[in-house]
């Protein structure tokens, strides 16, 4: 191993999908002879229950005013965000379609696949996050020296979109998954830093209960840390569960404090055919071999790791950059299908569309097939791209390099 050539500070947005890549890079860095420092909230720094404990890696918590806790984004949609700011400023339209041409990006676009903050339908979080957005791009345009944005990604899976912004130089070097969950039979890849860390405790008895189904048998719903479906939603994916008949793994959280518990008119029967959990380790459950296929949200973690695990997935976007995404899983990346092309006037789809779309992606017909395929070819393609001599690994060496250079440069002007 190395000397240790660099001292580098991770500040992680405190939030679940956050935590899990920034640690992996951490380690990625520390195995390349780097110290690495993870700066997050004290708050969230006591809430993780596993936090990675090796050598050269250091906490520093710091305080946001709510140390106890209140009481009460990725490459495509990086890209949408800044040409939208450079083509309109801060006023943007529903029905604009975004092409090639004038994106850089593999596909048309409707508005239904637009990042949610785009949309003046949500006048909100429109306001607020765009003048955020805004904020930083002036910033990042008034920049002199080069800039290099390190991101989730691989070279293969987003090669457009990663020379989208002219003046950024974007490089991938994900994907950020357990090492130990990417290639356990590759002595290439370092395993010894074990799994993902956890804001909230994982249940228990899942595994046991996955090893007792048959492979590629099992449907994993999750909806991740942060999105809440109403009652009726989860009634309705209640329903399409009970009627296609498969083993299913479905995570419900619980109830944050002060909020009422909302349970299943069917828990019962539920229970019977499927396992209901609080939390689950996802890399852990997506590895495993009885997985056939993943309900998700299309948060960029999830969408990478069921990549990276070869499992074809039904698309359930909620917000953000989770629209795009699932555009790019159904019509680029083509591992999955989308559910919410039919949605009533109250936002909620229906039972049935589910099923239909579980049917097709657990299937053995043609399009079940393809999905498997197609699933199998970008996990190997992520795999190939985190090891060693692979286009992410040499990414991460190479920034390291360039920082080595940066350093020497500014000591050589003093």
């Amino acid at each position: 191993m190395p000397p240790h050539r660099h001292r580098i500070l991770l500040v992680p947005y405190p939030i679940q999908g956050h935590l899990n890549p920034a640690f992996e890079l951490a380690k990625r860095l520390i195995t390349l002879g780097a110290h690495v420092t993870i700066s997050t909230t004290t708050h969230m720094l006591n809430r993780i229950t596993n936090k990675p404990s090796l050598p050269n890696l250091s906490y520093l918590p710091f305080s946001d005013g709510f140390d106890d806790g209140f009481k009460g984004t990725t490459t495509e949609a990086y890209s949408l965000y800044h040409a939208e700011f450079k083509r309109r400023g801060s006023e943007f339209f529903a029905n604009t379609l975004l092409s090639n041409s004038q994106q850089g990006l593999p596909l048309l676009l409707s508005s239904r696949d637009l990042p949610s903050f785009l949309l003046e339908s949500c006048p909100r979080a429109h306001t607020l996050m765009l003048s955020l957005f805004e904020q930083q791009f002036n910033e990042l345009d008034i920049e002199t020296n080069p800039i290099t944005i390190l991101v989730n990604s691989f070279e293969a899976l987003e090669p457009d979109a990663l020379r989208a912004v002219d003046n950024l130089n974007m490089i991938s070097i994900g994907p950020l998954i357990p090492s130990a969950f990417l290639d356990e039979k590759d002595p290439t890849v370092n395993t010894s830093f074990g799994g993902q860390a956890h804001i909230f405790q994982p249940s228990n008895g899942y595994v046991e209960w996955l090893d007792s189904k048959t492979e590629k048998s099992v449907v994993y719903v999750s909806f991740g840390s942060m999105s809440v479906l109403s009652k009726k939603q989860t009634e309705e994916i209640a329903r399409a569960l009970l009627d296609c008949g498969f083993p299913f793994l479905w995570v419900i959280r619980e109830a944050k404090e002060g909020e009422k518990e909302e349970d299943l008119s069917c828990r019962e029967e539920l229970e019977e055919k499927g396992k209901i959990v609080k939390w689950c380790s996802q890399v852990e459950v997506l590895s495993h071999p009885s997985l056939g296929c993943f309900l998700t949200h299309c948060g960029w973690n999830s969408t990478l790791e069921s990549l990276v695990s070869g499992v074809p997935m039904v698309a359930f976007p909620q917000w953000t950059d989770q629209m795009t995404n699932a555009k790019l899983v159904e019509d680029v990346w083509k591992t999955g299908v989308r559910v919410d092309h039919e949605v009533s006037e109250d936002g909620v789809v229906g039972g049935g569309g589910i099923r239909r779309c579980l049917e097709v992606v657990m299937g053995s017909g043609e399009k079940g097939e393809e999905l498997r395929r197609n699933a199998e070819k970008w996990k190997r393609s992520a795999r190939e791209a985190v090891k060693e001599g692979g286009s992410s690994d040499k990414n991460v060496r190479s920034f390291l390099d360039w920082v080595g250079e940066c350093m020497h440069a500014r000591v050589a002007e003093k």
